[in-house]
Parts: C-alpha cells; sequence; structure tokens
C-alpha cells in the first residue's frame, strides 16, 4: 500500500498525469460554477415569485443556499471529481501502466467515452444515495463524538475504494468477471479507498485526491495480479 502510495506521488510530475488533472479541475469547477449559479438564481427566483420576497430577501435566501452549498462542499467535491475523474481515467491508467507495467499496457483496452461517462455519473449516484442511506447512522453516532466521522470516513472508503478499483479493472477484464474480482479484494479496495478518503479531508492534498486515487488504484491491480 506504501509503495503504491509513494509510486503514484512520485508520478505526480508526468505531463500526462499533469493534464488529466488540469482537465479533470477545470471540468470540475466548472461543474461547481454552474451548480452554483444555478442555485443562486434558481433560489432567489423561487422565494421572489412563491414567497412575494423583497429582492433583498431573495438574495438573502439565495445567500444561505450558497452558503448550505459551501458546507457540503467536501461531500461534493468527492463525489463530482470522482466522477469527472471516471471520464480521463484511462489517461491515468495508461500512464502508469506505460512507466511501470509496459506488458500490461501493451493489452489494455480503451474505453468508449460513454462507458466512462457512464461509470463516473454511477459513481455519483452510488456517494449521493449511500450517504443519504446512511445519514440516519451519522446523527444517531453524533452523542459519541467521533463516530460519525468514523462512519462517514468507512462508507466513502467503501465506496472509493469500489470506484477507483472498477475504472482499472474494467479496462483489463470483461464486465461479467467484475462481481467476481470485487469479491476477493475487498480488503484491497476498502485500503484504496481509505488512502484516497484520507487525501480528501486534507486541505489542499484533496485537489490532488481523485489523480493519486486512480494511481494507487492501477498499482494495487497490477501489483495483486502479480502475486
Amino acid at each position: 500500500m506504501l509503495q503504491a502510495l509513494f509510486l503514484s506521488i512520485g508520478q505526480l510530475g508526468d505531463r500526462r498525469i499533469v493534464a488529466v488533472f488540469l482537465k479533470s479541475m477545470l471540468v470540475t469547477l466548472a461543474i461547481f460554477a454552474a451548480l452554483g449559479a444555478a442555485l443562486w438564481f434558481g433560489t432567489h427566483a423561487l422565494v421572489a415569485r412563491w414567497f412575494a420576497a423583497s429582492e433583498s430577501m431573495a438574495s438573502l435566501a439565495a445567500a444561505t443556499a450558497i452558503l448550505l452549498l459551501a458546507l457540503g462542499a467536501w461531500l461534493l467535491f468527492r463525489v463530482v471529481a470522482i466522477a469527472v475523474i471516471g471520464v480521463f481515467a484511462d489517461e491515468v491508467v495508461h500512464a502508469v501502466e506505460a512507466k511501470h507495467y509496459p506488458e500490461r499496457y501493451a493489452t489494455a483496452r480503451n474505453l468508449s467515452f460513454a462507458r466512462s461517462a457512464a461509470m463516473g455519473v454511477k459513481s455519483a449516484g452510488r456517494a449521493i444515495l449511500a450517504n443519504i442511506v446512511f445519514a440516519p447512522v451519522y446523527l444517531l453516532l453524533l452523542v459519541t463524538g467521533i463516530g460519525t466521522a468514523a462512519a462517514f470516513f468507512a462508507v466513502n472508503a467503501w465506496l472509493l475504494g469500489r470506484d477507483l478499483g472498477d475504472m482499472v479493472a474494467a479496462r483489463h477484464m470483461p464486465a461479467r468477471d467484475l462481481r467476481q474480482w470485487r469479491n476477493t479484494t475487498r480488503i484491497t479496495r476498502f485500503a484504496t479507498g481509505a488512502a484516497g478518503t484520507a487525501f480528501f479531508f486534507v486541505p489542499i492534498a484533496n485537489l490532488i485526491a481523485p489523480v493519486v486515487g486512480a494511481a494507487m488504484a492501477t498499482h494495487l491491480f497490477h501489483r495483486r495480479g502479480r502475486t
């Protein structure tokens, strides 16, 4: 695990990795900008029209909506960033494989844009749904002090481990074999997800978390196959 992490961090300067990081960040920021604008104007119009509120009250409601968006930014950033990196994951996986696993790189297949986009959308949907389902558990564990954070970390580590693992595995095995592969790699995938989730908790480092996570998943997928 540590070796995979160090190898992944060590390759952050690779021009292909840098290109993926820049593209994914631009798309992620564009999505957040669009979401923020839609939330502001939507809330403003709704409050002004349906509640006959004054301009100042409508603006206050819109600002409150933006504040709530900011408070939920961690989860939303994780959801959006992983969905976006899913679209560009081929480039991260190929960069890592070309440098460290050339024999596997030669046999890897490219996924269509539609398949990559579909995986990203499913990833986002799973993250949102799972956290909604576990929301009552998070609330109940508030009395423990750290229980909520631990449960939140575990749920998202599990989700992220699956997402990152699928990004790599889908490029080396048919879809019909993915379920069996998941069943035999639970611990490895959870460990990968835990490392990636830990990055998301650290300011600045959370920006590179999706790329580092995808690179780590690639190393762990191939290193496990060698054993």
